[in-house]
């Protein structure tokens, strides 16, 4: 079953990034490209649909003509034959080379009548390549930690007084938000010197938003962490 709170989560996001966000601030397609990879950890459809005319004015996500594919002249018959939304990556699961369907989004997909890619992919940079794109939409994303997009958010949120959504994202803890396979890899001493984690527990503190944290079902109880000292500090404000 989709992770429909992730889903909800992400797409608030978005909207509270782009409402808060000068109109040709660079950051916020890397921003959403870093919270569509933390989605894409959880059990979640694809949600770009829900907000399409953000991510398209952004420089996230770019919609073209279907005639406009690079294959096109040689698959005219096959694009013809679309007639709803369609993932154009292709998988051989027999292949000794497979590795499941994480990267279907890379070719691009068809919402009849339209082409869609999002910068990054191997779909945009064919697009870049035949000259399509230009400028500013030539530039792949950017490399961004979680932890400052949870930062902007929580800034933003704070704005509009969405203390849930300051909340919900703090909820998630140092595992998630500044973790990776391994866990956490930085002390309390690192955390408490990073500037977005200061900046994060500051607005937290200002909108009492850790009892909504709190009661979140991601939040980890420090019982159950993997390093108590850690997750205690981040849970005392």
């Amino acid at each position: 079953m989709s992770d429909h709170a992730i889903e909800d989560l992400v797409a608030d996001s978005i909207r509270v990034l782009d409402t808060h966000t000068e109109p040709n601030d660079p950051r916020v397609r890397d921003w959403f490209a870093a919270l569509y990879a933390f989605q894409s950890g959880h059990d979640c459809s694809f949600t770009h649909f829900r907000v399409l005319d953000i991510l398209l004015r952004r420089g996230h996500t770019y919609r073209f003509p279907l005639a406009r594919h690079p294959d096109h002249a040689e698959r005219s018959a096959y694009f013809a034959s679309l007639t709803e939304f369609t993932e154009l990556r292709t998988f051989d699961e027999d292949a000794p080379d497979f590795d499941g369907y994480d990267s279907w989004l890379e070719d691009g997909y068809v919402d009849p009548p339209f082409l869609y890619c999002d910068a990054g992919t191997a779909l945009w940079q064919r697009m870049t390549d035949a000259g399509e794109l230009h400028g500013l939409d030539t530039t792949p994303p950017r490399r961004t930690p979680l932890i400052d997009v949870v930062r902007e958010i929580a800034m933003a949120a704070e704005k509009d007084g969405n203390h849930e959504l300051i909340g919900e994202w703090y909820a998630f803890g140092c595992e998630a938000l500044l973790g990776g396979p391994a866990g956490c890899p930085y002390d309390v001493d690192e955390l408490a010197e990073m500037p977005a984690v200061r900046d994060l527990r500051a607005v937290v503190r200002r909108t009492d938003a850790l009892p909504i944290a709190q009661r979140s079902p991601y939040a980890m109880p420090v019982e159950f962490a993997d390093d108590e000292d850690l997750e205690a500090w981040w849970w005392r404000l």
